[in-house]
């Protein structure tokens, strides 16, 4: 059954019961296009990826001299839901969005583009629409080929890999998890996925999943961890230091180069992470939004390729500026 969205009464008291109000709607820029015209939803605020995702949002409104209103889902694909409907309701022409859940925003995508809101996805993309929703982002299939390409080149003779996974039912994740099972495929029946849990892309649960496989084979450890986002990698190390384990027994890779996974990396701490630009992908989907609205040009997908970083290209990961 399509869902139909809800009257504008009952839309405000939906969005306000979800916590839909000022303090969520933050205003990155000045002038242009009105406040409520471009509207931004990202997964997880919390995240430092999304965190630095916005801070490249905010600099390309800026430049570009338009408004756009910013919302966090908080990991709530409900709450996304509602603050998108909300959203349109409020007059946004254009919603960008980095999904929780690649499927559960179908639906509410087509209903936006019913009603004449243009749908652009970043990072992660929206799956099962009945309109495809063009999608900005980096491809996670090729990113996590990469980092199982990386094993397979420095452990010629195979080897026993822990995956850990980020957020379930996203596309990330997803695509993520079929590159790594891909490459290390092509490498051989000598690498083996030893076990791969997830930790919904939080630091905290990425360390007590590690110190639980440490634990449970600590006889026979694993030689890699791949971490499908920088902050479980960060978690990994934690765990991987306090369990004594010497200095690059296990190696531990990452995705998303953040700042400090590339500090981590100059620091010989950290073998790899792979980057896909979050900052080209924001602004990327920003000019489009903007161009759809002053033009009437229809947004289009772009792909971007991942690159992995390692100490041997570090100069040349995008935000190496950042790196102390």
């Amino acid at each position: 059954m399509t869902r139909q969205l809800p009257s504008r009464r009952r839309f405000f008291g939906l969005a306000a019961g979800f916590g839909v109000s000022a303090g969520l709607l933050g205003a990155c820029s000045r002038g242009g296009a009105g406040a409520s015209e471009i509207v931004v939803s990202f997964n997880d605020l919390s995240q430092p990826f999304f965190v630095a995702m916005r801070r490249e949002l905010e600099d390309e409104a800026t430049k570009l001299g338009v408004k756009v209103q910013v919302l966090d889902a908080q990991n709530n694909s409900s709450k996304q839901i509602a603050d998108l409907e909300a959203a349109a309701v409020q007059g946004a022409k254009v919603v960008i969005v980095a999904p929780t859940d690649s499927k559960a925003l179908a639906t509410a995508a087509d209903e936006l583009t019913k009603q004449g809101v243009a749908v652009i996805s970043v990072d992660r993309n929206i799956a099962g629409a009945k309109t495809p929703v063009p999608h900005i982002g980096a491809d996670n299939v090729a990113g996590g080929r990469a980092m199982a390409d990386w094993v397979v080149k420095t452990y010629p003779g195979g080897a026993r890999v822990v995956v850990i996974t980020n957020d379930p039912g996203s596309s990330s994740s997803i695509e993520r998890v079929k590159g790594v099972h891909e490459g290390l495929a092509a490498g051989g029946a000598g690498f083996k996925i030893v076990t791969e849990q997830t930790a919904n892309s939080k630091r905290d649960q990425a360390l007590t999943v590690t110190q639980n496989v440490l634990t449970s084979m600590h006889d026979t450890p694993p030689d890699v961890i791949l971490c499908l986002n920088d902050d479980m990698a960060m978690g990994a190390l934690e765990a991987v230091r306090a369990a004594g384990f010497p200095s690059n027994r296990i190696k531990v890779l990452g995705f998303d180069a953040i700042p400090e996974a590339l500090a981590r990396i100059k620091a010989g701490e950290m073998v790899a992470s792979v980057e896909q630009n979050p900052g080209q992908q924001i602004r990327t989907a920003l000019r489009q939004a903007v161009d759809k609205i002053k033009t009437g040009a229809a947004p289009k997908s772009v792909s971007l390729t991942p690159v992995l970083i390692t100490s041997a290209n570090l100069a040349e990961a995008s935000r190496i500026a950042e790196v102390k």
